[in-house]
């Protein structure tokens, strides 16, 4: 997706269902005098919620970006905070304000396999991914040499099960002063307790080498061939307490057949994880999600 040269803010919001939503937002902005750049909705009829995102810009900016430009643009967003705070109670709104000048600061968690965070960084690299990857953290040393290549703090931090705790308590001392948003878990091979996913909210993306929800757990792909199946997948989530049943945002298969071995659906899974991986943080970052009754509404 192209990046804009000029700043952006985007709304996500979510709400019980009625008439009237899309004209109320959208009217607004024009009353303050915001140029609507994207706008789309989606109503989920079965539990009578609305959902909506829309990216909006103060009118002048995209003719320039001079520094007048850009303080028109703060004090909409300010005037914007304070005329939708009252509206957003008064309509029992979930809602959230986000700018696209902001980069997020991010953290890679891996293990052993490196496909997964090499992608991510080279993506980050090339500007691909609009965020900052403020350190990686690994229970194995084998990632250490790409972080060095690419100029980002490592940590190891070895996990086992008389030590978790502590390694834990070690990982969010260091998220904590490197002021990480998200944390995106790049073929991390271990679990999370509930202590830690609840200090990260809807901020921890992981990926899982299968087709959620079939084969969950350390060996999917093992378990794949033994069943035969026609299709692998991989499967992009968010992270609950639950092992890999947490809300699902990105999904690809790959044909195989009975010729194929489990060697063969690793390397093909692979590019799958890859790919279901990298789109998920990218609609993370462009704030096109919104996580509700454990899925997701994820915006075009």
């Amino acid at each position: 997706m192209a990046r804009k040269h000029f700043e952006t803010a985007v709304l996500l919001l979510d709400c019980p269902d009625q008439p009237g939503l899309v004209a109320r937002v959208s009217g607004l902005l024009f009353e303050l005098g915001a140029n609507i750049l994207h706008a789309d909705q989606h109503q989920d009829h079965e539990l009578g919620l609305f959902f909506m995102r829309v990216e909006w810009t103060a009118a002048s900016v995209p003719a320039s970006s001079s520094q007048t430009d850009a303080a028109d643009f703060s004090r909409l967003v300010a005037a914007f905070r304070a005329v939708f705070t009252p509206l957003a109670t008064s309509l029992n709104m979930r809602w959230q304000l986000r700018l696209t000048g902001q980069r997020p600061r991010v953290a890679l968690f891996c293990s052993q396999y490196l496909h997964c965070a090499a992608d991510l960084m080279d993506r980050v690299r090339s500007g691909e991914l609009p965020c900052q990857v403020a350190l990686i953290l690994s229970n194995h040393r084998n990632v250490e040499p790409l972080a060095a290549f690419h100029g980002i703090p490592f940590h190891h931090i070895p996990v086992a099960p008389e030590t978790r705790a502590q390694a834990e308590s070690t990982q969010l001392r260091l998220l904590t002063e490197h002021q990480v948003e998200l944390l995106v878990l790049a073929r991390y091979m271990q679990i999370l307790s509930p202590a830690f996913v609840a200090a990260y909210p809807s901020a921890i993306i992981n990926v899982h080498h299968s087709f959620l929800p079939a084969f969950i757990g350390a060996r999917p792909y093992h378990a794949a061939h033994q069943r035969g199946v026609k299709l692998i997948g991989a499967t992009s989530h968010y992270v609950t307490t639950a092992l890999d049943d947490g809300p699902i945002i990105e999904q690809d298969v790959a044909r195989i057949s009975h010729r194929d071995q489990v060697e063969d659906l690793v390397a093909r899974g692979r590019d799958l994880e890859r790919v279901v991986l990298a789109r998920a943080v990218a609609w993370h970052l462009d704030h096109r999600i919104l996580s509700f009754s454990n899925k997701t509404v994820v915006f075009d």
